[in-house]
């Protein structure tokens, strides 16, 4: 719990401060979200759902959009990484890059229907110049955040293999 309090109170601010300068064609990776996902694959539905609640709130409260827009898709993207989370024997990195960028689409998109825009041409645009890319980049972003966590807790090399 200690954790996931410190993740509510350093993430929302960390995504309205310092990633406003790390961008890839104006576009900023959201960490909310990669948090909320890996959170919900290795902790669960509940962790990621309760995870998303939180941390989709605290944006919500720091952002000018819609109010709770955050906390449906934080949770929502917590539940279901959560579900996924579940019912894989165990998460690769590429498995990892998929479900992240399925999720961050998912997440995207259901952000970009609640505005209600009439026109598909403006819609497509959105599609394939923002929401696209938005999610190969949180794909990257929390791919390599998990591939540096799960280096830095691999136990070393000795005694693999010892014991036979």
């Amino acid at each position: 719990m200690l954790l996931y309090a410190a993740l509510v109170l350093t993430v929302a601010p960390i995504q309205a401060t310092l990633l406003n300068h790390v961008n890839i064609l104006g576009i900023r990776p959201d960490l909310g979200l990669i948090v909320v996902c890996l959170v919900g694959f290795f902790g669960g539905e509940l962790d990621g759902l309760l995870l998303g609640v939180m941390l989709g709130w605290s944006q919500d409260l720091l952002s000018a959009g819609d109010l709770w827009m955050n906390v449906v898709s934080k949770s929502g993207a917590g539940f279901l990484a959560g579900s996924a989370g579940r019912h894989l024997a165990y998460i690769t990195p590429p498995v990892l890059l998929v479900g992240l960028a399925a999720i961050s689409c998912l997440s995207n998109l259901a952000v970009l229907f609640s505005m209600r825009i009439p026109d598909w041409d403006v819609i497509w645009h959105a599609i394939h110049s923002k929401i696209l890319i938005q999610a190969v980049f949180d794909a990257a972003l929390g791919t390599a955040a998990y591939w540096w966590f799960m280096r830095r807790s691999a136990p070393d090399s000795m005694g693999v293999g010892d014991h036979y």
